[in-house]
């Protein structure tokens, strides 16, 4: 089994990288593939509409950018997938939503190639707007009719500094156990 991350964050050593190696953690220590994929700052775009996925259905957004074929190749070719986004205007980053977009499209104009996938969102805010974020992460798991644990708060941290996730005790706890329940229902799925 693999797992795929995205960090959604431009700082690519901040809160968002770190929140996703405590999920990852917990999947190495059961045996689950990862892999963790800088997408924040990279330069993509979003969907045009222009419906070519449709017409080609070769699982391939039909612009050429920054890797976002590969990206959407990698999403398709994992039995999970974790969006870790910071909260910018309570929204997910741009690069996120360049990615949630043309995956989704794709996806669904071939034959919803993540149906049945684990999914799981994690964001970092430094102080309100996460919970938007979350739910943004997770319509797009949801409209692909995928499958998405949970843990035992929404799956975020506060922090506005890189590292301020290691004050977030809470945090890091919903993050451990978040990777130990979608670790769980990965082998139940496969």
């Amino acid at each position: 089994m693999k797992v795929v991350a995205f960090n959604g964050s431009p700082r690519e050593q901040g809160n968002t990288r770190r929140g996703l190696e405590i999920v990852l953690a917990e999947l190495e220590k059961e045996g689950i593939q990862t892999e963790l994929i800088q997408l924040g700052g990279k330069r993509v775009f979003g969907c045009l509409a222009c419906n070519q996925c449709k017409v080609n259905k070769n699982l391939r957004c039909a612009r050429s950018d920054d890797e976002m074929n590969t990206f959407i190749a990698k999403m398709f070719e994992a039995d999970g997938i974790i969006i870790g986004s910071p909260t910018y205007f309570s929204n997910v980053s741009t690069e996120v939503k360049a990615l949630i977009d043309r995956a989704g499209v794709v996806a669904r104009a071939n034959n919803h190639v993540l149906k049945g996938k684990v999914g799981v969102p994690l964001v970092a805010a430094r102080r309100a707007g996460a919970t938007f974020v979350y739910s943004a992460i997770n319509f797009f798991f949801g409209i692909n009719q995928m499958v998405i644990p949970g843990s035992s708060y929404w799956n975020l941290t506060l922090g506005g500094a890189p590292g301020d996730i290691e004050k977030d005790e809470e945090g890091k706890n919903t993050f451990i156990l978040l990777g130990k329940n979608m670790a769980g229902l990965l082998k139940r799925l496969n």
